[in-house]
């Protein structure tokens, strides 16, 4: 018997292989391409082929959750189009400061709302529904602080949301389309045919802070959500930590 886990999992890498090609078919040539770390052309399709299958396999588990996911991957989407190189909050939130409203902020204030609204929409008690929407928004900037070289996003996908799959209810199933639509890129992310971009790295984060969300109580939503703000206070050496890894 195929348990809803699997099925989640496997609608999810489907949906996302099927969002690749029908991309790369009705958008050919350098619309979708950018120059990646090593000066090699990569396509983007991956992003946002996994940021619309991890949305549609989320709205059939917990339709709150795929809110989040799809305004995590609309503003990586508005961040990737933008081309801003500047990282960290503090660069974003100086420059926010000086009146310009760089695609960090647009992602840092977009991707906190839509978090808050869907632990909101989660959660009971409002304690509840404020840590679950740190943890959704913070496993969505953590996602993309290891988004530094071929495989490590999607690797910190994969090994972060495989323990999910090993509970039971909607947890599970999140886990899963997380797991699923990750599995689905990593071949092409790893031989660097393909990047996720911001637009599919915030959207895979934020189906797995959602995982985690469904997953836990409150002593769990207060562990996650420590954890992500400490990534966030130690973001450039979570990033460099990353980049070295062979």
């Amino acid at each position: 018997m195929i348990t809803r886990a699997a099925a989640s999992l496997g609608l999810s890498a489907l949906l996302t292989r099927a969002a690749v090609t029908a991309l790369r078919t009705r958008a050919p040539g350098d619309r979708r391409q950018r120059t990646n770390y090593a000066g090699r052309t990569v396509e983007l399709y991956a992003g946002p082929a996994a940021a619309l299958a991890t949305t549609l396999a989320t709205a059939r588990v917990r339709p709150a959750a795929a809110l989040a996911v799809a305004a995590a991957g609309a503003c990586g989407a508005y961040d990737d189009v933008a081309k801003d190189d500047r990282r960290g909050f503090r660069a974003h939130l100086s420059a926010l400061r000086h009146g310009e409203v760089t695609s960090g902020a647009v992602k840092l204030f977009g991707i906190g709302a839509a978090g808050l609204v869907a632990g909101a929409l989660l959660k009971e008690k409002p304690v509840d529904k404020v840590l679950a929407g740190v943890v959704i928004a913070g496993a969505a900037h953590f996602v993309n602080l290891v988004d530094v070289r071929p495989g490590r996003a999607v690797g910190a996908v994969l090994l972060l949301g495989a323990p999910g799959l090993l509970r039971k209810g909607p947890g599970a199933e999140l886990a899963a389309v997380a797991v699923g639509a990750a599995a689905a890129v990593l071949p092409d992310d790893l031989r660097e045919r393909a990047m996720l971009g911001d637009t599919g790295v915030h959207a895979l984060g934020a189906a797995l802070g959602a995982a985690v969300v469904a997953s836990n109580n409150r002593a769990g939503l207060v562990a996650h959500a420590a954890a992500v703000v400490a990534a966030a206070v130690y973001g450039d050496k979570i990033s460099e930590a990353a980049r070295s890894l062979v």
